[in-house]
């Protein structure tokens, strides 16, 4: 059977955004027309009626309502810390409260928590400034109390950090206990709407770097080099960055794209690699070379990621239904294609040799064909969050399953190495996972 999801009623603002971003596509450049449409796109959602009825511009209208310095709320953390939306040094989360039902989070609750500055620690109550966030800093004493509550006495909030991830999930001090406040269902900062990326090393794999600075579209795919001492993250505009010894050899960066780049592989001797857009055009960068497409394919579902054969002279396409594209000396081991998918497919890996591919959807349930063996799935587990990739460990007789929340799952020999969801791990929203090459562990990259 076929799961339908019922599909979330749009918005005053949300209907709006299509339209008028075809008006501001008249005249302009593909990058002013990312910016504006976002900055628009956000500020219809946020705050419509101000937006389109009164006085002021798109960027004002994102920080949305009790934004000014005589508001009495507390500015966001991302607009005193850097852009990060984290709580700042000298500062612990003390506790944290809800906007139920929140168009930022997909209809789900949208989490606040309090900074509290630590005991001793100085800090004059001052406001923001920079952006239309222009609340207060260090003013405010106050505590809800659902978090560190072994520490008794904590200073005046700082700022806020806001996530669509329980606060429980990332931080075992805070309790699930709740409180709401939907006069701040609508309080934002442009920082919050900026993209960041982030790599974590588990086992054997020792994070090597992410990019520093904000990016322009978010992060949805990593590989790591042949040596095991390097790996490339790549953005849905084709943006690649390069870390340890993985090289640059060019990206899309500055293209115009029919379609966004979903994934990246290596070639066998990292000297290159190939990126794929979710039409299934294919990238080739370095040594690697172009073996064909779906690119000028009618398909029917689109494309979710690709996989190198371990010669390097070929690759698979895997598209949400399940369905496969061989180029190259890939071969066909089989499909889902033809199958009524619970969920649709969100990654795939190929066996070492070559010879089979494993195939994963959101519920985890995992597909096997050729020499891939089936070592188990979270097809019948109810997930907290959906499942966004699997890699194979080095002899394929297991596989590791990354959940959106960073939460992973192991079958087979594949040892449990940590997650995002262990205590000490930073959070994040989890896009894909890769094995470390000639060793017992995997980076997990995240957009943050």
């Amino acid at each position: 059977m076929t799961a339908v999801a019922e599909q979330p009623r749009l918005t005053v603002g949300e209907r709006l955004v299509e339209r008028i971003s075809r008006r501001l596509a008249r005249g302009r450049t593909r990058r002013s027309f990312l910016v504006n449409t976002a900055v628009v796109g956000s500020a219809l959602a946020v705050n419509p009626l101000r937006y389109l009825l009164r006085p002021g511009s798109a960027y004002a209208a994102l920080c949305g309502p009790a934004a000014g310095c005589d508001s009495g709320w507390t500015a966001m953390c991302c607009s005193v810390n850097g852009g990060v939306n984290t709580c700042p040094p000298g500062t612990i989360p003390a506790g944290w409260w809800k906007a139920d039902n929140s168009g930022f989070c997909g209809g789900a609750a949208r989490y606040y928590i309090d900074c509290n500055l630590n005991s001793g620690v100085e800090c004059a109550c001052h406001c923001a400034h920079g952006t239309c966030d222009e609340r207060h800093v260090c003013c405010t004493q106050f505590r809800y109390g659902q978090c560190h509550q072994e520490v008794a006495s904590v200073g005046p909030i700082m700022c806020r950090v806001v996530t669509c991830v329980p606060p429980w999930h990332f931080d075992a001090s805070c309790t699930t206990t709740a409180a709401t406040s939907q006069e701040t269902a609508l309080h934002d900062a442009p920082c919050l709407h900026y993209d960041h990326a982030s790599v974590f090393g588990f086992g054997a794999a020792e994070t090597l770097g992410s990019p520093k600075d904000a990016l322009r579209a978010p992060i949805v795919g990593i590989d790591a080099t042949p040596s095991g001492d390097g790996y490339w993250l790549v953005a849905s505009d084709g943006g690649v960055f390069c870390f340890g010894d993985a090289r640059y050899h060019g990206s899309t960066g500055a293209m115009t794209l029919n379609q966004p780049i979903v994934g990246i592989a290596s070639t066998a001797s990292g000297d290159g690699y190939w990126l794929v857009a979710s039409d299934g055009g294919i990238f080739c960068f370095g040594d690697a070379v172009f073996h064909g497409s779906t690119g000028r394919i009618n398909l029917r579902r689109p494309i979710v990621g690709i996989a190198a054969t371990p010669s390097g002279r070929g690759y698979w396409l895997v598209a949400s239904d399940g369905g496969i594209f061989c180029f190259g000396d890939a071969v066909f081991h089989g499909s889902t294609g033809g199958l009524t998918l619970n969920k649709p497919i969100v990654g795939m890996t190929a066996t070492r040799k070559g010879r089979g591919y494993w195939l994963v959807a959101t519920d985890g349930g995992v597909f096997s064909f050729g020499n891939a063996e089936f070592h188990g799935s979270t097809g019948a587990i109810r997930l907290n969050q959906p499942i966004v990739d699997l890699a194979a460990t080095h002899d394929d007789r297991g596989y590791w399953m990354l959940a959106s929340d960073g939460g992973v799952f192991c079958f087979g020999d594949a040892t449990y190495l940590g997650s995002l969801l262990d205590d000490d791990a930073p959070s994040g929203a989890a896009v894909d996972i890769v094995r470390k090459p000639g060793a017992k562990g995997y980076w997990i990259a995240s957009d943050n």
